[in-house]
């Protein structure tokens, strides 16, 4: 047996964990389970720290047509499918609105900012655009350009125009992936400007998800699906998966069998006591363990909740303080 391998802990990089040969469980199975479907839109739901964020950066390391994959997936279960041939085969643009969060400008800042990313890769296919898309173009770069207004109006049809550019120049539809998605609009909710937010970005996602005849597959993951929102009514192939359903239950978190081979790896087991800390998870009848609790123990060897304190749970409170007020008002004599 060669040296231990070292943890990946918060590493959310697929290319970078498997390029420097961190312990990884292998979940590859999902790009099986997500192309075998063929769900025009996915939505996946899943508390923090279950995966959700490296998962996304597999599945466009896996598909994306500009990278070459094959050593990073190696010896993983994707490759002894028929969905091995699927590889680096589609542009995919692959957003995250993690870090739009704060006062209006700061979220709309950091909403823009990830467009401006995906443009700047994708540079390369707008350099022949017919005279009028060029105009277009120009337009939409100079409205992401112009970060600190606050305001996302002008970018409506951004990830559109994207994703037909993108289809138009590489010969094949688009997979579109956002992770964490949702993450502006609860902040926007909690800030108190959802409303302005809401009809703004739902405009950008709509154009991009609904009737766009550019698009193969779509992938969203978040903590919740946003209630009273219509990003998603009227499409016609829509898959929403949350723990209760048995669509990728073991796809996110670690399984027994994979907690138990990992804890094995480093010299640990899953005993009873360990089970009493770290198992009380069920994926639509799954039993899952989170990664963060697991890998924080197999490197500290020490039993703490680790997941607890990984989040601010800002949502929730807010939640119960309007339901003690209710209450109060209801019942308080």
């Amino acid at each position: 047996m060669g040296p231990v391998k070292d943890i990946a802990l918060g590493i959310q990089d697929y290319r970078k964990i498997r390029e420097y040969n961190y312990y990884y469980v292998d979940k590859t199975r999902m790009i099986s389970e997500f192309l075998r479907r063929g769900a025009e839109v996915t939505l996946i739901t899943r508390p923090r720290r279950f995966g959700k964020t490296l998962n996304m950066s597999m599945l466009a390391e896996f598909l994306d047509i500009t990278k070459s994959s094959e050593g990073i997936f190696e010896n993983t279960e994707i490759m002894q499918t028929c969905f091995a041939k699927e590889m680096n085969q589609y542009p995919v643009i692959f957003l995250s609105f993690k870090d739009a969060k704060g006062n209006r400008k700061l979220l709309v800042k950091q909403v823009k900012l990830a467009l401006l990313a995906e443009y700047q890769r994708f540079s390369c296919i707008f350099t022949h655009l017919p005279h009028i898309e060029q105009v277009i173009y120009e337009r939409t770069l100079q409205e992401l350009l112009d970060y600190n207004t606050g305001s996302l109006s002008g970018i409506d049809n951004a990830l559109y125009f994207l994703s037909k550019t993108a289809c138009n120049y590489y010969e094949r539809p688009v997979i579109l992936l956002i992770d964490e998605y949702d993450t502006p609009f609860l902040e926007a909710h909690i800030n108190g400007f959802y409303q302005e937010v809401h009809s703004e970005l739902a405009v950008m996602l709509s154009s991009a998800l609904k009737g766009n005849e550019y698009l193969h597959l779509s992938l969203l993951t978040g903590i919740q699906r946003v209630a009273k929102e219509n990003i998603f009514s009227g499409l016609n192939n829509l898959l929403v998966c949350t723990v209760k359903d048995p669509e990728f239950a073991d796809c996110f978190g670690f399984t027994t069998a994979e907690t138990e081979s990992l804890l094995h790896y480093y010299g640990l087991e899953l005993d009873d006591e360990v089970k009493a800390m770290y198992n009380g998870y069920s994926f639509s009848g799954v039993d899952i363990y989170n990664p963060w609790s697991v890998l924080n123990y197999a490197q500290r060897r020490i039993l703490e909740p680790y997941w607890v304190n990984t989040s601010e749970n800002k949502m929730i409170r807010s939640a119960m303080e309007q339901c003690d007020k209710l209450f109060f008002r209801n019942y308080d004599k």
